[in-house]
């Protein structure tokens, strides 16, 4: 029954119902969003991994943080990994949860803000102080009507923010900060509204778009980048810096962390040895431990759409593995299907086995997807049944994969990370996780 009422309801009566309950939450639990600092993290990607590591260097100061993400639901050390197949949480459980933060004396509340979350007014009566912008580019864009609606959706999300009242936290009035990156084209319009302080951050060896915009004089940039097998190498300002992680694009994502430590007032020595301590997200470039024993490698990560893909594949490189067998995901169902085949034809460019699986169908035939996709690796030069495998069941891809690896081999895991539900038809989700699927093999 609940399934006919998604469907017969319009989408604009829903998003009413939606705002309906941003209120009620805001009023049930007393504004809690007026009780912290509130930091917001939209953009195409990276967030999840901007809010973990911001807060870490958080804590790393002394301040007690909550935060909700893709990955995880934490509230001042007490973690959950998120189980909802949704970042932004509706019936009031996003102001349920900042009421709990407040409970539990949190200084700073970090929230993951959607596009998709925007249109549905669940930002609403959420009284944000910082908004960062991770970066922007073409995706989501079947449920938006086009790019220009997506960006629209963005922008609409600091235009909000912008306009809350500033409020005061034990006699201090709390700046309205925008924190953006640089390295975006779009990074200007994000700048043209009327916050307090406003920041920028990029990698010097990108092309900057805001570089020599006269709005701020607050420039994180860094320099002399580089990836290795120990981590990542940068600099800012003559300042080494060298956190332990994976991924050159990560670098932004901690850039966008050290720019909220700035806007903090919080010292360079401080954060260079904050930065130096962050550790992975869950399910973000994950190695499971357990494969080593067996002499070779397994990486859980999320990336689901080329951009994210390619960088992963930027790490592999690194890795030097002998051959890799990559279990990809299907992109999910009914959205962006223009991206399948490119994705596809992507990952058979660049795995040796390519095993196409079962990933958050929804509604859609879930092997039309895989097929969608598998005509892409099979551009690429795969050949069916030899290094291109179509394997439904995505338990049984995993143990193809592993029953695969040999020495020296990485096994790639993408789509899902730390997921916790895989949504199939009639608005059913099965509970999963592929990490842990991988330990029941290995």
């Amino acid at each position: 029954m609940k399934t006919l009422l998604r469907k017969i309801i319009p989408k604009k009566l829903k998003n009413y119902i939606h705002l309906f309950y941003a209120w009620y939450g805001s009023f049930k639990y007393d504004n809690p969003s007026e009780e912290l600092l509130v930091i917001g993290v939209t953009g195409t990607t990276g967030k999840s991994s901007t809010i973990h590591f911001l807060r870490q260097m958080l804590e790393d100061q002394g301040y007690k943080v909550g935060s909700l993400s893709t990955v995880d639901f934490y509230i001042a050390g007490e973690e959950k990994l998120n189980d909802q197949k949704m970042t932004m949480l509706g019936r009031m459980k996003i102001q349920e949860y900042l009421r709990e933060m407040v409970a539990a004396k949190c200084d700073i509340a970090i929230v993951e803000v959607t596009s998709e979350g925007y249109l549905q007014h669940r930002h609403k009566f959420i009284n944000y102080d910082t908004m960062i912008l991770t970066g922007l580019y073409p995706e989501h864009i079947e449920s938006h009507g086009g790019f220009e609606n997506y960006k629209a959706a963005k922008l609409g999300i600091f235009d909000y923010a912008v306009r809350q009242n500033k409020k005061t936290i034990k006699e201090k009035t709390i700046d309205k900060v925008a924190i953006v990156n640089a390295n975006n084209k779009h990074c200007k319009e994000f700048l043209n509204f009327n916050f307090d302080k406003k920041l920028v951050f990029a990698s010097q060896d990108e092309k900057m778009f805001c570089k020599t915009t006269p709005v701020t004089d607050n420039k994180i940039f860094a320099s002399n980048i580089k990836a290795t097998a120990g981590g990542l190498n940068f600099t800012i300002s003559q300042r080494e810096f060298n956190p332990k992680l994976y991924g050159e694009y990560n670098v932004m994502n901690v850039l966008a962390g050290i720019s909220v430590l700035r806007a903090l007032d919080i010292a360079w020595s401080e954060i260079e040895t904050a930065v130096n301590k962050i550790k992975s997200a869950p399910g973000r470039l994950e190695f499971v431990i357990e494969a080593e024993e067996k002499g070779f490698q397994v990486i859980v990560d999320y990336a689901f759409e080329p951009v994210a893909l390619k960088a992963l594949y930027d790490v592999v490189g690194i890795i030097k593995p002998k051959k890799v067998i990559h279990v990809c995901g299907s992109t999910g169902g009914g959205r962006d299907k223009e991206r399948r085949r490119p994705i596809g034809k992507l990952v058979g460019e660049h795995a040796n086995t390519v095993i196409i699986t079962n990933e958050d169908p929804y509604d859609e035939d879930p092997m039309e997807i895989i097929k969608q996709v598998s005509a892409g690796a099979q551009e690429a030069g795969k050949k069916l049944d030899k290094d291109l495998f179509e394997i439904l069941d995505r338990r049984e891809a995993i143990k193809k994969a592993v029953s695969l690896a040999k020495k020296g081999d990485l096994v790639l895991i993408t789509g899902k990370g730390s997921e916790q539900a895989m949504c199939v038809a009639g608005g059913k989700m099965i509970s999963w996780d592929d990490r842990e699927v991988v330990r029941e093999f290995l």
